[in-house]
């Protein structure tokens, strides 16, 4: 822990006596939601996320996130208790991330962080995210993190001892109790998303394409946002999409193009696999894999980051460093379809893990407060 102001008492009024206030970045996000008791024993209040300039009044958007202003924890540090940062911070730099500290510091106000990312899915050069990080970890009064292998690193990087909390449910508890309903045959997918920086699709597509063709019963779904064939679009990549449209022509996958699901979408595209293939390059955890243990769909996981530490799943090697090793992934592939494994997370395990997670954030909070 590092050298802080004492804390203020704390100041409530009637409703919330009691109660832990916490300015959580973002306090919209379904981990951040999942990370609260659902009944309330936790007396844990999280503020809502200020809306950012330029977003609607019925919008949720919470990016880019208004808390991280040290204008704002001046104009508001009255209003919180603790200060819990998660996402939300790739477009400040060191220096923007110290002044935040410093307002936290200058209003007594402890900073929790807990590191989802070592390394950031949406940036190609690892630099920037290492940077906001070295001010982040030495700074955190409370380090949070997903699995041993983050908190190995962090103490070995950084010399801080981050606890190791599992990542909560995703999916809403009725659809976890859901039973899956009974399907022929065997689907394994791909979902391209807008081809975000840490994935090698083609590759990976490729080695399933050539692995599942011929096996009875056996399909390749490759779902890719429409911003893939918008000229205008960040995302747009008519060489990904070329290849993918000319395997789909050659029967060997079925090609979905399509605009971003939405939650019931996305659950529904899910809990119709048999394996969701992570076509990753880098990273260190993954909501998509929680979301998957939720629905009972296998999942085949690269090698890089700590998603193998995160929930059963198939594993093959794939990193940036030394690429694809196909013989792996095809038998992680050919593992699936004749084992058909089913982890699934039972709804009433899952129930009990957010509550645990719940009370040991409340317990973190009511430490830092003295």
């Amino acid at each position: 822990m590092t050298d802080q102001v004492a804390p203020p008492p704390l100041r409530q009024d009637a409703a919330h006596r009691g109660a832990v206030r916490v300015a959580s970045v973002p306090a919209g996000h379904v981990y951040v939601r999942h990370c609260a008791d659902p009944t309330g024993a936790d007396r844990v209040v999280r503020l809502a996320d200020p809306r950012p300039n330029g977003a609607p009044s019925t919008s949720q958007r919470w990016w880019p996130p208004v808390m991280l202003d040290p204008a704002w924890v001046d104009a508001h540090h009255r209003e919180f208790d603790v200060f819990h940062l998660h996402f939300g911070f790739d477009a400040q730099g060191p220096a923007a991330l110290g002044e935040l500290v410093a307002a936290l510091r200058r209003h007594g106000k402890p900073l929790v962080y807990t590191a989802h990312d070592l390394r950031n899915p949406h940036q190609a050069d690892p630099g920037p995210h290492l940077a906001a990080l070295d001010v982040l970890v030495p700074a955190a009064d409370g380090l949070l993190t997903l699995t041993p292998g983050a908190a190995a690193e962090i103490a070995a990087r950084w010399g801080r001892t981050a606890t190791v909390l599992p990542h909560p449910h995703v999916v809403e508890p009725p659809l976890i109790a859901r039973p899956r309903t009974p399907r022929e045959g065997f689907r394994a997918g791909v979902h391209a998303k807008s081809l975000r920086p840490n994935m090698a699709v083609l590759p990976v597509v490729r080695v399933l394409a050539e692995t599942l063709a011929g096996l009875p019963g056996a399909e390749l779904l490759v779902n890719i946002h429409r911003e893939a064939g918008d000229p205008a679009a960040h995302a747009h990549a008519p060489e990904v999409l070329a290849e993918l449209e000319g395997l789909a022509g050659r029967g060997l996958l079925t090609l979905r193009v399509h605009d971003y699901f939405d939650d019931d979408q996305l659950w529904e595209y899910l809990g119709g696999l048999d394996l969701s293939v992570l076509p990753y390059t880098f990273g260190t955890h993954s909501g998509w894999l929680e979301a998957c243990y939720d629905l009972g769909t296998a999942v085949a996981a690269p090698s890089c980051g700590y998603y193998a530490q995160q929930r059963p799943c198939l594993s093959y090697r794939h990193d940036q460093r030394d690429g694809l090793d196909a013989e792996s992934l095809r038998e992680a592939a050919l593992t699936a379809y004749w084992t058909r494994p089913v982890w699934r997370a039972p709804a009433d395990e899952r129930a009990a893990e957010r509550v645990r997670v719940a009370a040991v954030h409340r317990a973190l909070y009511t430490e830092l407060l003295g």
